[in-house]
């Protein structure tokens, strides 16, 4: 006989378990010598049948052997029972653990293929092995009768793995469902719930699903099925086979529909396999039957929350606090939703109200603190860091954040003491490390700046951003090709970086490189066409290559985008002056001090603009604008005393240079000037001395 030839039905045809007990007890009197017996039943079941073949086979001598956990072989057991003392029956119990590490058992327990293939399961059972290679041994050596109490699934491994084996039998028993022996059974379920399965091992739990489906297969209790179908669930969901889990919880709510827990399982089941519309359908048949589920309620928020529905997220979390207005939590879920709408005073009443609750929740507090952080509100958003920081000073996040709180308002020296807790508590923070550099760069510090970005590339060294500010810091101490080579290894990382691109291109500049700071920042456009600050220094670029007519080009894209920036303005006008067409220039700087009335640099190039024109005091009165409002530029000073000269007004223009030389005692050209307007006055001598300055 072969595997596919097996036929159950021939040997199994009585149906009550009084009938299957007679015909197995015929079979035990009946059969001389060695002989395989297998029954399937369940345990309570396999107490009883011992008992009783006690009892009806008193003549003989019956032994019961226990097998404890994996084995592999039985002929070594069964001979050391043998050489104690011998016997006529053998009934063994326990075979199926020797079967729960496998991938076949792992396949009935209702595993897919591909969870078996992602398992280090083993593949062929040894004992199976064994009990083929062995069972000639067995026979001649054993005269007895081997009863095999197993469950359902040992019997299909018989027939896959150890067919030969299973030829040899001299009957199989199935033993038809016992009520009583179901609930009997049963009961270890209903005791350990979710909470006792999540401490099996995986072999534990595949025996708890292969004894608990045997159960409920031939459960006829409506009640108890609905039970072992739902701890079914449960035990999967613990393995995080949620697809079972819900075919599970789906057969028990076919069979009851309004089972609450099942409901609610089935729901969060959906959603943890990313089916958040029908999870959302699921809650609201709990909400159906039990409308006043405040957790269903939540639960459904969040799930809405998850599909981007914020709207609708927080119409369910209202829902919720109707029921319950005092769970902290949910008002604090409530805020997090309206923050990611951008609705922060909303978001801020929602985490106070979680605070008027708890007050020492401090997870509300540094959400509260992210949320006045939006609306730049940065006293306050420390004043809530430091509550939260009072409950769990332990927080390294809320150092942080609170550092970069007071870094906003230009404390650096505070943040960096606050990211230096950070890091006494976490000192692989390199969020922290990034921050802090960023405050002493605030501070001028750009060498313990640069130290403090290490640190954080040492942590996480594909970190694009803090590539990119470890560059900025280079350049600020005129390293500039080390801050290239940040910039670029910014770039290796995340090529379409445009701030990287821009900051490169202001390094080459820096370095002369005018050309490869052009293509440098063309990249940086070619990623974000609206960079407006980009088409401002391009301009500049094209600038110092005499490529004027380009560089008005460049600042006409920058103000296209932003049409009130200064600095572009300014910068263009400086393109036109460079062309001679100073009519346009000055119109060009009077659009940037239209915008920013203390901009000194553009009343400055304004006068220069005006002075080309031949209009000296109108360049006078502009260069005074300039320094009104920054008196110690020596070189409007100088320009100044130039225009002066140019009306004939030498005592005023040397007046002028001198408090250029005040400022800085060693500008030749202001020597030079101031020697050019002696000269003029005859005083010859004073002019010689102030040319030898120069």
């Amino acid at each position: 006989m072969t595997a596919n030839s097996f036929d159950w039905n021939e040997e199994l045809a009585p149906e009550t378990e009084e009938e299957v007990y007679r015909a197995l007890l015929r079979a035990l009197r009946r059969k001389q010598g060695f002989g395989l017996f297998f029954v399937q039943c369940t345990k309570a079941q396999g107490e009883t049948i011992v008992a009783d073949l006690r009892r009806d086979l008193s003549e003989q001598k019956i032994e019961e052997l226990h097998l404890q956990g994996e084995v592999v072989t039985l002929y070594d057991q069964v001979a050391e029972l043998w050489n104690e003392q011998q016997f006529d029956v053998l009934v063994v119990e326990g075979l199926e653990a020797s079967l729960y590490a496998y991938e076949d058992t792992k396949r009935f327990s209702g595993w897919s293929s591909e969870d078996i293939y992602n398992y280090s399961w083993k593949g062929v059972p040894q004992i199976l092995n064994h009990l083929n290679q062995q069972r000639e041994h067995l026979r001649d050596d054993f005269p007895v009768r081997l009863v095999f109490l197993v469950p359902s699934f040992v019997v299909d491994y018989f027939i896959q793995r150890a067919a030969d084996f299973l030829d040899w039998r001299s009957g199989l028993f199935r033993f038809p469902p016992d009520p009583n022996a179901i609930s009997h059974d049963s009961e270890p379920f209903a005791v350990g719930g979710y909470a006792g399965y999540v401490t099996l091992t995986p072999q534990e739990r595949i025996a708890k699903i292969l004894e608990l489906k045997s159960l409920q297969e031939i459960c006829t209790d409506i009640e108890i099925k609905i039970k072992l179908l739902f701890d079914l669930g449960l035990l999967y969901v613990v393995g995080q086979d949620y697809g079972n889990a819900l075919t599970s919880w789906e057969k028990a709510l076919e069979i009851k529909p309004d089972y609450h827990t099942a409901l609610c399982m089935h729901g969060g089941a959906l959603s943890a396999l990313g089916r958040n519309e029908e999870a959302i359908a699921s809650w609201e048949k709990v909400l159906e039957y039990k409308p006043d589920d405040y957790e269903a309620w939540c639960i459904r928020g969040h799930t809405l929350s998850a599909l981007g529905r914020e709207e609708d997220a927080i119409a369910s979390y209202d829902k919720a606090l109707e029921i319950n207005p005092d769970d902290h939590e949910v008002w604090n879920i409530r805020g997090d939703t309206l923050f990611d709408l951008g609705r922060e005073e909303d978001a801020i009443s929602s985490y106070d109200k979680a605070l008027e609750i708890k007050p020492d929740y401090h997870t509300a507090w540094n959400n509260r603190g992210r949320a006045l952080s939006a609306l730049g509100r940065n006293e306050e958003v420390i004043a809530s860091y430091d509550k939260a920081l009072e409950i769990k000073p332990d927080d390294h996040t809320a150092w942080n954040i609170r550092g970069i709180a007071l870094s906003a308002l230009g404390h650096n020296e505070e943040a960096i003491t606050s990211y230096d807790k950070a890091l006494a508590i976490k000192p692989d923070y390199y969020r922290a490390w990034d921050n802090r550099g960023f405050a002493l760069s605030g501070l001028g510090r750009n060498e313990e700046a640069i130290t403090s970005y290490d640190k954080a590339l040492e942590i996480k060294p594909d970190d694009h951003e803090v590539w990119n500010i470890r560059g900025i810091a280079l350049s600020a101490l005129g390293r500039k090709k080390e801050a290239i080579e940040s910039y670029d290894k910014a770039l290796a990382i995340k090529p379409d970086y445009y701030r990287a691109w821009d900051n490169r291109g202001f390094a080459l500049s820096a370095l002369g490189r005018e050309e490869d700071a052009i293509a440098s920042y063309d990249k940086a456009l070619e990623i974000k066409p609206d960079y407006h600050t980009a088409w401002n220094i391009r301009g500049i670029a094209l600038s110092a290559l005499g490529r004027n007519e380009e560089a008005i080009a460049s600042y006409d894209k920058a103000l296209e985008i932003k049409p009130d920036y200064h600095t572009a303005w300014n910068n263009r006008g400086r393109a036109l002056s460079a062309l001679g067409r100073n009519e346009e220039a000055i119109a060009s700087y009077d659009k940037a001090l239209a915008i920013k009335p203390d901009y000194y640099r553009a009343w400055d190039n304004r006068g220069f603009a005006l002075s080309a024109l031949g209009r000296e005091e109108d360049a006078i009165a502009s260069y005074d604008k300039a320094l009104e409002i920054k008196p110690d530029d020596h070189e409007v000073w100088n320009i100044r005393g130039i225009a002066l000269s140019a009306l004939g007004r030498n005592e005023e223009a040397i007046a002028s240079y001198d408090k250029a030389l005040a400022i800085k005692p060693d500008y030749y050209r202001a020597w030079d000037n101031r020697g050019f307007a002696l000269s003029a006055l005859g005083r010859e001598e004073d002019a010689i001395a102030s040319y030898d300055k120069a």
